[in-house]
């Protein structure tokens, strides 16, 4: 994962996180998703989520875990978020062959393997659908739309 900053008008510095570095960010995404869907909005956010442990953050908070003991020692069920994660699945050579068409775009080419190597796809028993990058907009768009329905 990276922080994009705005250093310079039109510049982007890109800086590479470390997990310890992303606990907070990931914090706040959950505390932020909860406030939000509490208040009976519907949120979206787009975001890589790369890997199950990032994912457990954002729908259990910190410390990703269901269960937690309150100052009378009984465990009480933490404030989760309903999260339904869209993999959109495809090659490394479609998404290459896509990334390298982008015009100004912040992330580095060299960096999709990398990418791709720390993918940890969504598996049972996540809340996820999967739909191939190789379908038209329109048609991920529908697929996606009527899950959530």
């Amino acid at each position: 994962m990276f922080l994009y900053k705005q250093a310079l008008p039109g510049k982007v510095t890109v800086y590479l996180l470390q997990f310890q570095d992303r606990i907070p960010w990931l914090c706040n995404l959950h505390d932020i998703l909860l406030r939000d869907v509490a208040s009976g909005q519907h949120v979206v956010l787009a975001w890589s989520a790369l890997k199950k442990m990032y994912r457990d953050i954002l729908i259990r908070g910190k410390d990703g875990a269901p269960l937690k003991c309150d100052e009378s020692g009984k465990e009480e069920k933490l404030a989760e978020v309903k999260l339904l994660v869209v993999h959109l699945s495809g090659s490394f050579e479609v998404i290459s062959g896509r990334l390298l068409k982008r015009k100004g775009h912040f992330m580095p080419p060299e960096l999709l393997q990398s990418q791709f190597d720390t993918l940890e796809p969504p598996s049972a028993p996540e809340n996820f659908i999967q739909i191939s990058v190789d379908k038209n907009l329109s048609e991920i768009i529908a697929t996606i739309m009527e899950t959530v329905k």
